[in-house]
């Protein structure tokens, strides 16, 4: 068995871990809550159509996308790229669970135990998106995968004793009611169903859709020696997914807080994220400078060579932040 690669939070718990062995099994609680959310988006929606009801669609899927998964589960609770007051990350952390994909534990266990089996030299196709797009929509948002030899996920103690990411953690589906209150109160059931359902059925059915190019098709700047899957850059999905799309970009350097790190790269998560910083409420920006050296990343572009995207200066559309 080859050498087997540990990450923060995913340890061996004997010689026999792999992310190779395991099947996929159908999760009747995913499906229920994808389909039941679809139902309601494609009935209720036709029903209560209605151009306001439309604008708060787009509002609260972009909101949520930008400060809740790009800037609140990923770039801060899962990587620790910049650092924040805890009121702030832990308003983003919820507006991240309201996406509709996990709780804060859910999130950072699944993107930690793929984010380790994908730097192996060999993974299961469940964790690289190795199958055709049909099989792996089906896979992803309807199945779980049970690794028969899994790692042990061990969170830092200040993540796995905190009381609100616990109860956010245990009430996770719940989360939805406050915002669902708001919008029942502003706009009746239309704008329910389209700020609610429609809105996390786009978010968790784009993520996927999103994850699989990512992982099968697009642009690389550098290439992760070794590692069981590359991640590639999706030029066309950069603002719709607040620049997480620029996935070679992490997969090279994972803990930047900016995604988008060449020319013509956007990246409105950290055009908002750089504006925080601008005005006091973030710091301690990680950068891909900041980042130690990683010997097993090889670079396969002139610019990538040149190091001429991921330097100073950092130029914001909004603000512009230069180092």
């Amino acid at each position: 068995m080859s050498e087997i690669i540990e990450i923060a939070r995913i340890k061996m718990q004997s010689p026999l871990t792999n992310a190779i062995q395991g099947q996929v099994k159908w999760s009747p609680a995913k499906s229920l809550w994808v389909f039941g959310h679809l139902a309601i988006a494609i009935i209720g929606g036709v029903l209560t159509f209605a151009w306001d009801a439309v604008l708060v669609f787009l509002f609260t899927t972009t909101f949520t996308l930008c400060f809740g998964h790009s800037l609140g589960m990923h770039r801060k609770l899962i990587h620790q790229s910049y650092q924040c007051p805890k009121w702030l990350e832990y308003f983003f952390v919820h507006l991240g669970t309201i996406v509709g994909l996990a709780g804060p534990f859910g999130m950072v266990h699944t993107h930690d135990l793929r984010d380790w089996a994908q730097r192996q030299k060999h993974c299961h196709s469940y964790l690289r998106h190795g199958e055709n797009i049909i099989k792996d929509g089906w896979w992803q948002l309807h199945c779980d995968l049970k690794l028969e030899h899994p790692p042990v996920f061990t969170p830092e103690e200040a993540l796995k004793n905190d009381a609100v990411y616990r109860f956010m953690e245990k009430t996770w589906m719940l989360q939805q009611l406050p915002l669902l209150l708001i919008l029942f109160a502003f706009g009746g059931v239309a704008w329910v169903i389209w700020g609610i359902s429609a809105r996390i059925v786009v978010s968790v059915a784009g993520h996927w859709l999103i994850g699989y190019f990512a992982h099968n098709h697009g642009e690389m700047d550098h290439e992760v020696v070794d590692a069981a899957v590359q991640g590639h850059n999706v030029k066309w999905a950069s603002y719709i997914t607040m620049g997480e799309s620029w996935h070679n970009n992490h997969h090279a350097f994972p803990d930047s807080a900016i995604l988008g790190i060449y020319d013509n790269q956007p990246d409105p998560g950290w055009w908002a994220l750089n504006a925080m910083k601008n005005i006091g409420l973030v710091w301690d920006i990680v950068l891909p400078e900041d980042l130690p050296h990683r010997n097993n990343l090889k670079a396969l572009t002139y610019r990538a060579v040149e190091g001429t995207g991921n330097k100073s200066p950092f130029r914001c559309p909004v603000t512009g932040l230069y180092r």
